[in-house]
């Protein structure tokens, strides 16, 4: 198969990004040809030159509405089989938002099967729009680990004694890293050994310049730019916890690393973590402040972070994910012939 993965224009870091690159990866390695297209909202005839020339059997869109909306301006009249793959900002923003709710469900009736691999998110979804579950599947998730090293603590000056939470992240509204900062005060107070880590690219400036001057003021808090995804691995190793208070998920790809690892994760319980953090086994979940700084403090306890230190190498394999997706991008490709005799094309 040739296929196109249309992703939106974003810092390669990101977490579209690196799910992009690990499609590509393990549907090449099953001998199909992948080509990676960044588009913006704004038409500029890329997406649409680039499909001319690569002739795709079939897109994969990443993200409903950011990559979505491009490809219904510049490629639906190509009448290419696509398939979407909603992320959580599509399911718990995109579809409240009356900017952006009927363009979604254009994009979704466009296609010829919708992605998920968050079962929780699918039976919100299935919830909420119930017309759109004869389409929706559940892809899978996989993970691949980097190999590239990465001596967080030595890099960026950090003792072997300091206790830290890493929240690696994207900087945007959505993250909640404001509000975790806020929160995490109470256990820098408790602990002098507490360090507050975010990584991440800047995907909102005035968010981002906001959340940086509230690290400034905080000397137990620290932004260390951006750490490359094959390296993210590595940088976890060099940690103590990692961190996720998003108000919203899919499924982050950081988490499925930390998992995978096997380092405690202390999330926030929305559907999104809920699906890779089992309380109380590999982490712990909050739903509140308070509950927040309760478990925050329990996770500056060695003892309690090594009870909750579970390695799971096989939870989440990149190759069952890659085999899933190529037969339902299969699927979309023979069922072209019907969708054309029903529409008249």
């Amino acid at each position: 198969m040739r296929i196109l993965i249309v992703v939106p224009e974003q810092d390669q870091v990101s977490g579209n990004w690196v799910t992009a690159k690990r499609f590509q990866q393990g549907l090449e390695l099953q001998g199909h040809q992948v080509a990676l297209s960044g588009v913006s909202l704004q038409p500029r005839g890329h997406l649409r030159r680039q499909v001319l020339a690569f002739v795709p059997d079939v897109a994969l869109l990443l993200h409903a509405y950011r990559s979505g909306k491009p490809w219904l301006e510049e490629a639906d009249d190509l009448h290419i089989p696509c398939v979407v793959l909603l992320t959580g900002t599509d399911v718990n923003h995109g579809l409240d938002d009356p900017a952006q709710h009927d363009l979604i469900l254009t994009v979704l009736r466009h296609s010829s099967s919708v992605l998920v691999q968050n079962p929780l998110l699918a039976a919100e979804l299935t919830a909420a729009q119930p017309g759109l579950s004869a389409n929706l599947q559940i892809l899978t998730p996989g993970i691949t680990l980097g190999t590239a090293p990465y001596e967080l603590r030595k890099q960026h000056a950090l003792a072997m004694e300091q206790v830290i939470f890493l929240c690696p992240a994207g900087l945007r509204p959505v993250k909640g890293l404001l509000e975790l900062l806020e929160m995490s005060g109470e256990v820098a107070a408790a602990s002098p050994a507490f360090v507050l880590a975010f990584c991440g690219p800047s995907l909102e400036d005035g968010y981002s310049r906001r959340l940086l001057a509230a690290i400034e003021s905080r000397p137990w808090a620290r932004y260390l730019g951006t750490i490359p995804a094959e390296a993210m691995a590595s940088a976890m190793r060099s940690v103590d916890v990692v961190v996720n208070n998003s108000q919203s998920e899919g499924l982050a790809n950081a988490l499925l690393e930390a998992a995978t690892v096997g380092l405690p994760i202390l999330a926030r319980r929305i559907p999104g973590n809920a699906a890779v953090v089992r309380h109380n086994v590999n982490g712990l979940l909050y739903g509140d402040d308070v509950e927040f700084l309760n478990c925050a403090l329990q996770l500056l306890d060695p003892k309690r972070r090594r009870l909750l230190a579970c390695p799971e190498p096989e939870r989440y394999p990149a190759r069952r994910e890659a085999e899933e997706l190529a037969a339902i991008l299969k699927q979309a490709i023979s069922a072209l012939p019907a969708v054309e005799n029903a529409t008249g094309h």
